[in-house]
């Protein structure tokens, strides 16, 4: 097996999961907004703990989608041609989300708020469940024949894989969430936040476990992907005692923990798969059948190895930048902004002409 079709798959995996983990508490942040704020002040808290850094953390969903369309391209045409139904509506959940963080604040009124706060919270919901189904799907199946085509139609994906990968995505990101901003805001926010955790996130873990579980038995297994789950669920159950102690710090890693050794031990369960199909196992694509050429992944690797430290860098340079926590003194009451336009064309006119 190519030594570096094997590294583009770790590498891929390692994005997936960067992803998950740091979008994960973004979209879980956006769909609490829907019912976990009494006041625009809450609702503002909420928003600006992921204002500096949401758009920056979908970078990893394009480097996820770019690193496979370069370096198997087989798995991600099968994988998207079969998928484009989910792939189209979580697109359309992320830019709801994108245009509903950016307009909310545009209009003083709260019928236009509410429509956009509305906006914010669907829109991660649809991203978080479709992006959540395709990963699932990747993993336990599809029905692709021996040239990697769909056989059925545009639906033939929805099932019960799809099902528990979604609500697997939307379940981890509302514990996920609600950890993060137990962490990062303060006030009535981080009290529910921080209750939400406790009660109510081991909950939402149990899709996410049912899945990884589920690619052991339905893929056989192996000593390294059933330790991952093993971690996986002590990193959950220790997240969880911490948030019952009201350790935000802890609960959030050992919560980042649960999704990191989760996942892991998904793509760990496929090896050496990329996307079985549910036809034939003699139909499933591969790391041998749908890598790209050694050449093509040697470039890949170096132009990886000097641009991803940048990327993390920078990152976490953002990430310590904004660290301290958002409280609700730090939050301005509402109030009309004059654009810049037309505050110079209301100055020009009180300028007395001059003899």
């Amino acid at each position: 097996m190519e030594p570096l079709a094997i590294t583009w798959f770790v590498l891929i995996a390692v994005l997936w999961i960067g992803y998950l983990l740091l979008e994960g508490f973004d979209l879980g942040v956006g769909m609490r907004m829907l019912f976990a704020s009494r006041d625009e002040r809450e609702r503002r808290v909420m928003l600006n703990t992921i204002g500096p850094v949401w758009d920056g953390n979908e970078v990893w969903l394009i480097s996820a989608g770019a690193g496979t369309f370069a370096a198997f391209p087989e798995w991600y045409a099968s994988l998207f041609s079969t998928l484009y139904v989910p792939l189209t509506l979580a697109l359309v959940g992320l830019i709801l989300r994108a245009v509903s963080i950016e307009w909310r604040g545009k209009v003083h009124t709260q019928r236009w708020r509410s429509a956009w706060t509305a906006g914010i919270g669907i829109g991660s919901l649809i991203a978080a469940f479709c992006v959540g189904a395709m990963l699932s799907l990747t993993t336990l199946g599809l029905p692709i024949d021996g040239n990697g085509d769909r056989v059925g139609g545009p639906f033939a994906w929805f099932g019960w894989p799809a099902i528990v990968g979604g609500l697997a995505v939307v379940g981890f990101s509302l514990a996920h969430g609600s950890t993060f901003l137990a962490l990062k805001a303060d006030g009535s926010v981080r009290s529910r936040a921080a209750v939400f955790a406790e009660r109510w996130a081991p909950v939402c873990l149990v899709p996410a476990a049912i899945w990884a579980v589920w690619v052991q038995l339905e893929h056989g297994g192996n000593l390294l992907s059933w330790a991952l789950v093993l971690l996986a669920v002590v990193g959950g159950a220790w997240g969880w005692v911490q948030a019952r102690a009201r350790r935000e710090g802890r609960a959030f890693t050992g919560y980042a923990a649960f999704g990191l050794f989760g996942v892991a031990a998904i793509f760990a369960g496929v090896f050496p798969k990329v996307l079985p199909s549910t036809i034939d196992p003699a139909f499933d694509l591969t790391l041998m059948n749908a890598s790209s050429s050694p050449y093509t992944l040697g470039v890949m690797t170096v132009i990886t190895a000097v641009s991803l430290p940048i990327i993390l860098g920078y990152q976490a340079w953002s990430y310590w930048v904004f660290r301290k926590r958002v409280t609700p003194g730090m939050i301005p009451d509402a109030h009309i902004v004059l654009p810049a336009i037309l505050r110079d064309r209301d100055a020009d006119r009180d300028v007395a002409p001059t003899a």
